[in-house]
């Protein structure tokens, strides 16, 4: 061989070895991952990046410092399982049926119901093209850690196997009893999150969506005791919440940490948001709590971290809803809408991008059914006047959020011309969708017929002699 010929040799020999190392480095795929957390019943003012100066949650809120806050961020319904449905249907709970957690204490017809509320799911149908199902399709590594509540049991459609999701784990799975967050020296938020963890380094060569629908931060709490008597000595009005936030943010920096070890921080979107808005104590000064249509029961602490996003630091006053997620990730992977799957949600890529502003006007919910101390109703927000009318005695209730936003004067009557033409645009969308409508009177009405009563709050276990929990 020639010294030409050596030489070529080499440098052909030096650039492979370099093009085979730096494959070793980088991710094998450009396609982003996606990790959403989703918390139960945390009030809008729960994280420091929502504004409260009490608990500590130095994790996400830098999360929230690097990418972008909603701070009119609204979850698609007052509780739970529809919310959830929404998410992962992209739709309105018309769509799905999904319009409240099935349960005997508020089925309809119950003798302290004025009129006979509509019936709700208690499962999505296996026809609904989950986000899950739809990255799945395109290459994606699929989990689920936490709460479903949309199906019972393991298999079958309407369970997280049978809608998109590789992998599923609910506390049980783990050794949790129910209703429980301590087993010996484990910590349910942090179980889920050592799950999280692991699926990250299985399919760190792979696109993955990883979904943390957290148990926390629903009562009744049990707090780590180190934390608990942290937020004793600062004098919490409620140690015990402050503590279980605060395993959520913690848990939030481990899967962060996680991303940047494995270098896939620089191709991963998060999304960290919540199922409803707080109990009452949580959601001052606004109007309402959890189970209501008030801005104090669908408000919650939103943020998204992407490194695809234009001048991170921002704070969007733009509303927007759960149900906006799934064409998010969608258009952050490049992949397009599912066939013969309506998608009511709008895509965030213009806000994360800075490119503009969402093409809608106008947002609905609708919750026709009877939970707690809450009565079937709709509402409508367009600009910055909401529209709730109750169904129990067509009360109609308008405030304008920019000037009022606790919602404490009524305009229905100083303003009748924008209530009937937000009415007008409400019974419509039901129309539309195909909304249900509560039947009209209760037969079975007793005025003297008492609310059942929810689960009372057990004593935290934290107050038991046990293991501190790690």
């Amino acid at each position: 061989m020639n010294l030409r010929s050596f030489l070529i040799a080499m440098t052909c020999g030096t650039i492979c070895l370099s093009a085979a190392l730096a494959d070793q480095q980088a991710p094998r795929t450009a396609k982003p991952n996606f990790v959403l957390f989703l918390i139960d019943d945390m009030g809008w003012r729960d994280m420091g990046f929502a504004g409260n100066k009490f608990i500590e949650t130095p994790h996400t809120d830098k999360l929230a410092r690097e990418g972008v806050i909603f701070s009119q961020a609204y979850a698609s319904a007052p509780n739970c399982a529809p919310t959830r449905a929404c998410l992962l249907s992209g739709q309105y709970t018309p769509r799905h049926g999904v319009y409240t957690v099935v349960d005997e204490r508020h089925k309809p017809g119950l003798p302290h119901h004025r009129i006979l509320a509509a019936n709700s799911n208690a499962a999505m149908s296996g026809d609904v093209v989950t986000i899950a199902e739809a990255l799945k399709e395109h290459g994606y590594a699929t989990a689920c850690f936490g709460m479903w509540n949309l199906g019972r049991g393991r298999k079958g459609p309407s369970t997280p196997l049978g809608q998109g999701f590789d992998r599923y784990l609910q506390p049980r799975d783990l050794g949790f009893e129910k209703d429980t967050y301590i087993d010996g020296d484990d910590y349910l938020t942090d179980r889920f999150t050592d799950e999280g963890i692991k699926f990250i380094e299985t399919n760190r060569d792979r696109p993955f969506y990883l979904y943390l629908p957290y148990h926390a931060v629903h009562a009744p709490y049990e707090a780590k005791p180190n934390l608990l008597k942290k937020y004793e000595r600062k004098g919490s009005p409620d140690p015990h919440h402050a503590a279980t936030v605060e395993v959520v943010d913690q848990n939030v920096g481990r899967i962060m940490a996680t991303l940047r070890r494995l270098k896939l921080d620089t191709n991963t979107a998060i999304v960290f948001t919540s199922d409803n808005g707080g109990n009452r104590q949580y959601t001052a000064p606004l109007k309402g709590s959890k189970g209501q249509l008030y801005e104090g029961g669908l408000r919650v602490p939103t943020c998204v971290w992407w490194s695809g996003i234009s001048k991170p630091g921002r704070t969007s006053d733009i509303p927007i809803l759960s149900m906006d997620f799934y064409p998010t990730m969608l258009d952050i992977a490049g992949i397009p809408r599912p066939k013969d799957h309506r998608l009511d949600g709008e895509s965030l890529l213009p806000i994360l991008k800075n490119t503009g502003d969402l093409k809608r006007d106008t947002l609905y919910w609708h919750f026709p059914c009877y939970i707690g101390r809450s009565t079937p109703c709709s509402a409508i927000r367009t600009g910055n006047y909401k529209l709730i009318t109750f169904f129990e005695d067509n009360r109609d209730e308008l405030y304008n959020l920019n000037d009022d936003p606790n919602e404490q004067k009524n305009l229905a009557a100083t303003n009748a011309t924008k209530a009937r033409e937000l009415k007008d645009r409400l019974e419509q969308w039901w129309a539309s969708t195909s909304a249900a409508i509560p039947a009209g009177p209760n037969p079975k009405f007793d005025p003297t017929a008492e609310r059942p009563r929810g689960r009372r709050g057990r004593k935290p276990q934290g107050n038991k002699k046990q293991r501190q929990p790690k």
